[in-house]
């Protein structure tokens, strides 16, 4: 019964240098091993094959491989072939040219993430890259688990301890459908713009509670309507429909804003600028290629964000 699994590279290495060299003395010379040592491993490799590999020729000429010997050379040699695009990969990997890394992006960021992403294909073809998108508590549960290697988002998380750096401002502002009476331009008196209905992301999104922050500051506490959606396109729609106010990032309302399906309300203090930032897990020595990732984009200085302008 041939047992592959006993088959070792030192094995296949000796059978090669004897079909090279044409006898056990030449091979055990060219590996500079001794000719019982280049025995030993022709004999264990025959014994996990099951027959003969090398037979001397008959005039003493010396030794030449039997065909089950030549089919285990050509795994042999294509072996070796592997194993050396595997050292080059490992070199370039260590040297930070290539391997793989997962970018997280909050959801709000995924209206740009992936003109990022085709940017750094661009640069870095050789750099395999995954994007993950989820909402705040999703991306920093990833930068804690080690899931993610680098995440851009709005306010960096005091927990895990990470490294941000930012990227560009992030907008946020209120919005409503053409026809509402918030959307004419005019200075939005605060009673009047409590008293509305506000489109929200659930707990835990950074917009929620960005939000959440303006309107207590502007209505010194006091208490609002919500209606609280799960995504940035349902409130869009829903403010597209009438059904009330929504705060929204910017980055998010560019078409809706150029096609005039939504009007930005003229309210005290808005827009407000935040920041996006590229954030990593604080490390000692972070991966090569993650670091070369990272100079890429903030190389960029955020050309991938979308325009409001124009």
């Amino acid at each position: 019964m041939i047992r592959s699994d006993a088959v070792t590279l030192r094995q296949l290495r000796a059978i090669a240098a004897v079909d090279r060299a044409g006898s056990l003395t030449r091979a055990a010379e060219e590996l500079g091993l001794t000719v019982p040592a280049i025995h030993s491993q022709i004999k264990g490799l025959e014994a996990a094959m099951g027959c003969s590999l090398v037979r001397r020729a008959a005039d003493s000429g010396g030794s030449r491989l039997t065909p089950e010997g030549e089919a285990v050379l050509d795994a042999a040699n294509r072996i070796e072939g592997v194993m050396s695009q595997c050292a080059a990969q490992v070199q370039a990997i260590s040297r930070g040219l290539m391997g793989r890394i997962t970018l997280g992006v909050v959801s709000t960021g995924k209206y740009f993430a992936p003109w990022l992403v085709k940017m750094l294909r661009q640069r870095c073809p050789e750099i395999e890259l995954s994007l993950r998108v989820g909402n705040r508590e999703t991306i920093i549960a990833g930068l804690e688990t080690g899931a993610l290697n680098l995440a851009i988002m709005g306010r960096p998380p005091r927990h895990p301890v990470v490294q941000a750096e930012p990227l560009g401002v992030h907008p946020h502002g209120l919005l409503v459908a053409p026809d509402h009476p918030l959307a004419d331009g005019r200075a939005a008196p605060i009673e009047t713009l409590l008293d509305e209905v506000f489109l929200s992301r659930e707990q835990g999104s950074g917009t929620r509670t960005l939000m959440n922050r303006y309107l207590d500051r502007i209505g010194e506490g006091r208490t609002v309507e919500f209606l609280e959606m799960d995504s940035n396109e349902t409130i869009k729609q829903a403010a597209i429909a009438g059904l009330g106010v929504a705060f929204l990032s910017l980055h998010t309302v560019t078409e809706e804003l150029a096609s005039k399906r939504l009007h930005l309300v003229n309210a005290p203090d808005l827009p407000i600028n935040r920041q996006w930032f590229l954030v990593q897990p604080a490390e000692p020595q972070p991966r090569v290629v993650v670091e070369r990732l990272r100079r890429h984009i903030l190389a960029l200085e955020g050309s991938y964000l979308p325009s409001l302008h124009g």
